[in-house]
């Protein structure tokens, strides 16, 4: 089919005399995919084993006479009143012992042997009934997968045998996770619980591995559908709806048995918005497979009116183009008409309540036009960065469990803040980022790679790592670096461990920086930069220079006039230690710095609220300028000529933008 461009639908909400009308509206504003069913379960089967089609099959019917295909959601998110009140033991228990409440969404418990039965039974009989329909082209499993654990029996014994089969004997389990400390060995399987809030008080190994064990439940229970369906069909592809900077489960096996990746993106926009989350989310979706993701809900409408207001004129056509240019192949907008009833009734669609279509809509039809135009140069083309950030999700909930001052770990502010402070640089700099897990990805063909605090570290980690700088990469680390191995556990060598012959220091000392603390570094005349005044909050270390030199010195503090940031050249190649959390502009240094040394590109010149994005393919160049701002932007060309892809015209000296506007241009060579 052509390019997927298509909205969610809900003919369920609706009066069926009222979808030949949606279906026609459709088709004006150039849809050619929706998606349905993923919360319909009790009304394709009201009562076990009684399945009623007709309905799904009118609407497919429908929706196809005017040229729409249709991806179909496993219904599993929402289970039916009939399984709960005869099956109540599928509702999830939390770490209080507090049941999941009946009557919504998202409350079920993934090890629970009767659900997954249910599951696969509705799954099945789907599948058998659309496997062979052509408007039928994909599925999503399930909704929104949220890693909410659950302590019900079924769990805690699903969790003992996950540490069985990890750690094989109770003595390696007791030593490597230290829990001789408060004399917490185990000496039967059966004496293991989960750690129960609150996790500070609990053991630091075991916490980590809960997380690990919940997050493998449901990539578990995702496999359990996408092997049902695999069973009986490979025509249509299997996909599930992710979200962007979610951490609660391992994305990358998630990632994994799919056919590709579908990410619901909210901007949730404000006039203070920090706009790099918003792109980091989309990097991360396509980092997870490396290779094009779909949108399967672009926010259309305002969002509980509370979260977010209505977009603006432009704003829906930004968010859909910004979508495509980070490498969606697919856009679907949530949702069609906003519905009238449920907890979603202020979370607004194209239409409003009424089905009247209106400025969204218009735009959405405005924003298909151009897309028929602009498509056919986007085939095969792939977004293909220069650098990369490891993102390792077993680190983040390390870090979220780390001894908090309050409710905060040590960074202070979010687990997501040191990978946040590398990728607002580049996103600033507009320098293209791919997200790479070290524990499996190779990443030599990087120019540049940034290592936001990766606490864990292990031989495989240490060896990728090594391996890179030596041949010639460039390195980029910040504070606690390879402090933990990969059971949560501190090392017993000096930091930063095993790689501290790679950045040529280690650490003598270290600190918190409470509440405002700041700390003032002065980054020294060197290769690496001009000298320049930063300021670090939250953490300080003490570096002491080995074969590295210093790239920065603490003005302030207890460690006045010690070492802070350092670089080491390393075989082939250079590694950079920060022993602080920088403010932005330190490695917006960095990334001038790399820019400058050739050692990467921006895809144009930097301004304010301005995003500039490339998508290559063996022919062509396709780069894409957006404003992000209610101002017009004019950023200069570099030199570089382009061409229009939506007036023809050539555009060699300044590219010029309206408010939210988007320029498509051909790069020419």
């Amino acid at each position: 089919m052509s390019f997927p461009y298509g909205v969610d639908y809900y003919p369920e909400h609706w009066p069926e005399k009222r979808w030949l009308k949606d279906a026609e509206l459709m088709n004006k504003a150039g849809f050619n995919i929706v998606r349905l069913a993923e919360f319909a379960w009790s009304k394709l089967e009201p009562r076990r084993g009684e399945y009623h089609f007709d309905w799904l099959d009118k609407a497919i019917e429908m929706l196809s006479a005017k040229g729409i295909k249709a991806v179909l959601g496993t219904p599993t998110a929402a289970p039916p009143p009939w399984i709960v009140k005869s099956h109540p033991d599928v509702l999830r228990i939390d770490g209080y012992g507090r049941r999941a409440a009946e009557a919504t969404r998202k409350n079920y418990c993934p090890n629970n042997p009767v659900y997954i039965e249910f599951s696969k039974r509705i799954v099945e009989a789907m599948v058998l009934q659309y496997k062979s329909n052509p408007n039928i082209v994909g599925w999503q499993i399930d909704n929104e997968f949220m890693g909410d654990p659950c302590y019900c029996n079924n769990c805690i014994e699903a969790y003992r045998k996950w540490l069985k089969a990890k750690y094989g004997s109770l003595e390696r389990l007791n030593e490597e996770c230290g829990l001789i400390f408060w004399g917490q060995q185990y000496s039967d399987w059966d004496e293991i619980f989960p750690p129960r809030p609150p996790l500070t008080m609990q053991n630091p190994s075991l916490n980590l591995e809960w997380r690990r064990f919940t997050s493998d439940s449901w990539v578990k229970y995702q496999q359990e559908q996408v092997d049902v369906i695999r069973k009986h069909t490979s025509r249509q592809f299997i996909t599930h709806n992710f979200m962007g900077m979610y951490k609660e489960l391992d994305y990358f096996k998630l990632a994994e048995n799919l056919d590709h990746v579908s990410f619901d993106y909210y901007p949730k926009w404000g006039a203070q918005m920090d706009l790099a989350p918003l792109a980091m989310c989309h990097d991360i979706m396509r980092s997870l497979k490396k290779r094009p993701y779909w949108i399967m809900e672009l926010q259309s409408g305002a969002v509980v009116t509370s979260q977010a207001p209505i977009p603006l004129p432009g704003q829906i056509r930004l968010w859909t183009y910004q979508s495509i240019a980070r490498g969606a192949d697919g856009i679907v907008y949530f949702r069609w008409r906003t519905c009238r009833f449920g907890a979603e009734e202020y979370w607004h669609g194209i239409l409003d309540h009424d089905g009247v279509p209106r400025r969204r809509y218009a735009e959405v039809k405005k924003t298909s036009e151009e897309l028929r135009r602009i498509t056919p140069y986007l085939e095969r083309s792939i977004v293909k960065p220069q650098v990369a950030i490891t993102l390792v999700y077993d680190n983040i909930w390390a870090w979220d469990m780390e001894v908090p001052r309050g409710d905060k770990n040590y960074y202070g502010e979010s687990s997501w803040g040191p990978t946040l402070d590398c990728y607002g640089a580049l996103y600033s700099r507009n320098v293209m980022v791919d997200f790479v897990e070290p524990t499996f990805e190779n990443v030599e063909h990087y120019k540049a790679v940034f290592v936001p605090s990766l606490m864990l570290m292990d031989k495989r980690v240490e060896k990728n790592l090594r391996s890179y700088v030596e041949k010639g990469g460039i390195l980029i680390a910040t504070p606690r670096t390879g402090a933990k191995n990969w059971n949560n556990v501190i090392i017993e060598d000096t930091l930063p461990g095993c790689l501290s012959d790679v950045f040529g220091i280690e650490i003598e000392e270290y600190t918190g920086l409470p509440g405002s603390e700041r700390v003032n570094l002065e980054t020294v005349g060197t290769e690496l930069t001009v000298q320049n005044v930063h300021a670090g909050r939250n953490w300080a270390e003490h570096l002491v220079l080995k074969d590295a030199n210093a790239l920065a010195y603490y003005q302030t503090g207890s460690y006045k006039s010690k070492a802070c940031a350092s670089m080491n050249k390393f075989g082939k190649g250079v590694a950079v230690y920060v022993g602080t959390f920088a403010e932005k502009s330190f490695y917006e240094d960095l990334v001038d710095w790399l820019t400058k040394k050739g050692s990467i590109k921006p895809v144009l010149p930097c301004a304010e609220g301005f995003e500039a994005t490339e998508r290559i393919n063996s022919d062509s160049s396709v780069v894409f300028a957006l404003n992000h701002t209610q101002n017009s932007i004019s950023v200069k060309c570099s030199g570089e000529k382009f061409k229009d892809l939506s007036t023809g015209k050539e555009v060699n000296e300044r590219i010029n933008l309206a408010s939210f506007g988007v320029k498509v241009l051909l790069r020419q060579k």
